[in-house]
């Protein structure tokens, strides 16, 4: 792609929490000096990785090294995006295996997105199978056609999205009092209740997986990421304040209630049926469905 091929109205944003200097040096080859670049530092990213990002074309770095939450770090980037004249974000986890061209590809498909009524809020690829974790997967959004062969979806996840910034404007920030897990579901209900869409196209694709492998269920075709307890547990908490939100359909409220129990199962399962494990889901669950939500008391600093 030639310079003048490259679209002038987009950043890419990435947050890095822990990062290897792989992670970090493959942002940094891709993008840099290609696009301009936002990344948030959410802690952890090595020294040497450090020196690469100070030392790279185009790149701005925001946060102090403090864990925030990926809702906090995403809003930032998005307010200073913003404020630099960027019309649309490129959203990325530091592990996204993605591309200047894919930014391209989806700027192509968020223009086709655009209509006559329920404008763009974002687009994103489909999930590409990556060996051993689950993909995740994007429910259609009923009564709404597909448009110009993209697929209107319910959700998708923040990494690998091309975000409308006016859109963001009108939508409003992720919530940062769920902190991490469930932040791009509300969000895209949100939009959705807001008048904006969301859309996958299926032409573009790339690998995305949750957690650090799989958990299945032995005697039901019940599949769930397997993730360190503290996320399960946000994750817990978070589905079930979401019951409360009247911008959630009710039947994504219904599949969540009968899903989420056998999910707490089949990770205490996993977990050698351990009380400690027991108690912390049930905690959160009580938590969620009581509003207290904010940081965790045991997320990584």
């Amino acid at each position: 792609m030639t310079p003048s091929e490259l679209p002038t109205d987009t950043a890419v944003a990435v947050v890095f929490f822990r990062p290897s200097p792989e992670q970090v040096a493959r942002i940094v080859e891709r993008f840099a000096g290609r696009l301009p670049v936002f990344v948030y530092d959410n802690g952890g990213i090595p020294p040497e990785a450090l020196r690469q990002l100070r030392d790279a074309e185009g790149l701005t770095r925001l946060g102090e090294g403090r864990n925030q939450g990926i809702a906090a770090a995403l809003n930032v980037l998005a307010e200073a995006a913003t404020a630099a004249g960027f019309h649309r974000l490129f959203l990325l986890d530091q592990d996204a295996d993605a591309t200047v061209e894919t930014a391209q590809a989806l700027g192509h498909a968020l223009d086709r997105a655009i209509g006559e009524d329920l404008p763009p809020a974002l687009v994103g690829p489909s999930p590409a199978p990556k060996p051993g974790h689950k993909a995740p997967a994007y429910p259609l959004r009923p009564g709404v056609p597909p448009r110009e062969n993209l697929r209107p979806v319910e959700f998708l996840a923040t990494s690998g999205s091309l975000v409308d910034l006016a859109a963001f404007t009108q939508v409003g920030p992720f919530r940062e009092d769920f902190f991490i897990d469930a932040v791009d579901l509300e969000w895209c209900f949100r939009a959705w209740a807001r008048g904006r869409s969301c859309w996958m196209d299926p032409c573009t694709a790339i690998p995305h997986s949750v957690g650090r492998g799989t958990i299945r269920m032995r005697f039901l075709p019940v599949t769930m990421p397997d993730q360190p307890l503290f996320r399960m547990a946000v994750y817990v908490r978070n589905s079930a304040y979401s019951w409360r939100l009247p911008h959630v359909p009710s039947r994504w409220k219904l599949k969540q209630a009968a899903y989420l129990p056998l999910q707490i199962a089949l990770y205490w399962s996993r977990h050698r049926f351990s009380p400690r494990v027991l108690a912390r889901l049930l905690a959160a669950l009580v938590q969620g469905l009581g509003g207290h939500l904010g940081r965790p008391a045991d997320a990584p600093p």
